[in-house]
């Protein structure tokens, strides 16, 4: 898989929307943030500089011929992306655009002798483009570390020897070298060697992470004081780096909804621009024979007025900024729609394995029935758990920590979300829930326990059960409380565990609503319950789950939240955002990012409708002058952009 190498022709800019400016290079990886365009920025700042000066140069006591040539060479220097591109779509056929507004407004400048007017417009667009470039390239250089992830080269153990080779030349098994201070290409599991691993990149954390002998590392980490040899568990097109910039690029095409109804807007809102100022340069001379000239200005300052830049340009810009400034948090965002209805939660449904717990399971009691001795209890719970993946069941198999003999084992079943039916040593072994074991016939008991409690019945017996607990995270609480701070209404937990095991979670962290004992079918159905009951239609649900066993409900909530969910194919798959670490209080920030960039995207439509309403209604009146019209027109689109630039800095 490769990602984006060839680049895009100068002059396509990567916000969609915009019609008006040529921001170069669009393509998200690192060569952009580094080398590219480098030589041509700098001759467009150059141009822009003499403009500048030109312009300044004509208030100057001059010859009035000299004047008229600074003022039309410093419209020339700073207009001529703008012309070059209203004649190229005009050719096209497109002719109804920014560009079209602009050319139209200046020359027209020209026509009736408002020689500074017209150069100002030009100047002062061209600055406002400018900075509207720089804001959107440091929104891009907060993703740009996580770009920079993408390795160059793997050094690939071939017999005795070590070869440099692209990372997709080695294969699943491979055994690579990587070298303090390089990039660790794939994913894989250290098998010699020991290091400290900077993923900051990957999380955001700032501490390096040690890794010894059987730990697994990711690529994009960079080693920082050992030599490792890694076994590569994932090809290249497989691997974190490549999940996560193939996420990144797709993410810009998931456009918000406020983006998306601009985008409309501006598509009928230019051709009627175009028709009114015809009609207000036509209509007062030919029925009031008003001075033609008068009405003239007074459409051409319309138009300028009317270029919607501030909105075409500061919308996309701030929700990139937000996608950004999200990034920057180790949370990344698969679009603009999932940031806007972030903005909106009403609902946060936790999965409770993984994500509010460590998932780490302990067996703390062994409780058989009477004649049972407790070692042959944990004995055949240990053999018919031992295949199975879950953590449950590894627990069960550690905490027995005795050598198990395959042969003993037949006839295996295991029901998810139930339990295991097996036969050992000739014997009928059910382990599970005690739902699991009534349904087969057996009587047990219901204990009543903070924990989970696996059941084991033997030959149709009722032979005990073994009490297990998983811990907290020692973030939940915070990201439990920093919800309810920032007005989040319901907090909810699924849970394929136990009700009691489910409640005494529900409790410590001081959750709304427990959901126990559900499978994963009955997870989606409950959420789908929960959405009729919300307080608001705009209210949106937020699952959070690990992304691994979740994928249903994670596809269902309006946003789907992958927590830790970095190297996972079904996290990057079924969730809308990925956390890069697993802090479930991410949230609390992602939300905040959120809410910040939809109130910052709203100011600005409001700052640009209002006033160029204000500045359009002058102008017909004849109390606005090109200067007025300069201002409602580049000055808002530059403040719009210093506005949404905001919402890049946002701390966690």
């Amino acid at each position: 898989m490769r990602f984006n190498i060839a680049r895009k022709k100068s002059g396509e800019c990567e916000l969609e929307s915009c019609s008006c400016c040529a921001c170069g290079e669009t393509s998200i990886h690192a060569e952009h943030f580094h080398e590219t365009d480098l030589r041509d920025s700098l001759l467009e700042n150059l141009d822009l500089i003499a403009s500048a000066i030109l312009f300044v140069l004509a208030f100057l006591p001059l010859d009035s011929w000299a004047k008229v040539a600074f003022y039309v060479i410093s419209y020339l220097l700073a207009g001529r992306e703008v012309i070059y591109n209203a004649l190229k779509n005009i050719i096209r056929g497109s002719i109804l655009d920014e560009n079209f507004l602009m050319t139209i407004a200046t020359l027209g400048a020209f026509a009736i002798k408002e020689f500074p007017e017209a150069a100002a417009v030009m100047l002062f667009y061209r600055i406002g483009e400018w900075l509207q470039d720089s804001v959107v390239k440091k929104s891009r250089n907060s993703i740009a570390k996580l770009i920079d992830i993408s390795p160059e080269y793997a050094n690939k153990v071939v017999g005795d020897e070590v070869k440099r080779v692209h990372p997709a030349e080695v294969m699943v098994g491979d055994v690579i070298v990587v070298k303090p201070g390089e990039r660790i290409p794939l994913d894989g599991v250290v098998v010699k060697g020991q290091s400290a691993v900077d993923t900051s990149a990957l999380t955001g954390e700032p501490l390096p992470r040690d890794v010894l002998t059987g730990d697994s590392v990711l690529s994009g980490s960079v080693n920082q004081t050992g030599v490792i040899y890694v076994q590569v568990t994932s090809d290249f097109n497989n691997s974190t780096t490549s999940k996560i910039l193939n996420l990144i690029e797709n993410a810009r095409n998931n456009k918000a909804p406020t983006e998306r109804f601009i985008t409309r807007f501006a598509k009928y809102y230019t051709p009627a621009v175009v028709l009114a100022a015809a009609l207000i340069a036509a209509i007062p001379p030919l029925l009031w024979k008003q001075p033609l000239s008068q009405w003239v200005y007074r459409a051409l300052v319309f138009l300028v007025v009317s270029c919607p830049c501030a909105l075409v340009i500061s919308i996309p810009v701030g929700f990139f900024g937000g996608l950004g400034g999200a990034s920057r948090n180790g949370i990344l965002v698969k679009g603009g729609q999932y940031l806007e209805a972030l903005g909106n939660v009403d609902t946060v449904v936790f999965d409770k394995t993984g994500t509010l717990t460590k998932g780490v399971f302990k067996v703390v009691a062994v409780v058989p029935e009477a004649g049972m001795p407790e070692e042959e209890l944990l004995y055949y719970a240990a053999l018919a758990e031992r295949f199975s993946n879950h953590p449950i069941a590894l627990s069960v198999v550690e905490a027995y920590n005795k050598p198990l003999a395959n042969q003993a084992v037949d006839e295996y079943t295991e029901v998810p979300g139930h339990g295991i039916k097996v036969k050992i040593n000739g014997k009928q072994v059910l382990v599970g829930s005690a739902r699991f074991l009534k349904q087969h016939g057996v009587s047990c008991p219901d204990i009543e326990a903070g924990g989970t409690c696996v059941y084991v019945s033997i030959d149709g017996n009722y032979a005990g059960y073994i009490l297990i607990e998983d811990t907290l995270k020692e973030d939940a609480k915070i990201a439990v409380d920093k919800l309810k701070r920032l007005g989040v209404k319901r907090t909810v937990m699924f849970t394929g565990d136990s009700y009691r095991a489910g409640l005494k979670v529900g409790r410590s962290l001081n959750l709304d609503e427990v959901h126990a004992e559900l499978l994963p079918h009955q997870k989606v159905e409950k959420l789908e319950e929960l959405e009729k009951t919300k307080s608001s239609n705009k209210g949106k649900i937020v699952f959070i789950g690990d992304g691994i066993n979740d994928a249903p409900v994670l596809a269902r909530a309006d946003v789907g939240v992958a927590m830790g969910g970095v190297g996972s194919d079904v996290a990057i798959e079924a969730a809308d955002v990925v956390f890069m670490t697993d802090e479930p209080s991410k949230l609390a920030t992602a939300i905040k990012i959120a809410r910040r960039t939809n109130r910052i995207v709203w100011q600005n439509v409001i700052m640009a409708l209002g006033v160029k309403m204000l500045v359009l209604l002058l102008g017909m009146a004849g109390h606005a002058d090109m200067w007025e019209a300069v201002f409602a027109d580049v000055g808002v689109a530059v403040l719009s952009v210093l506005n949404a630039s905001r919402v890049i800095n946002i701390p966690s």
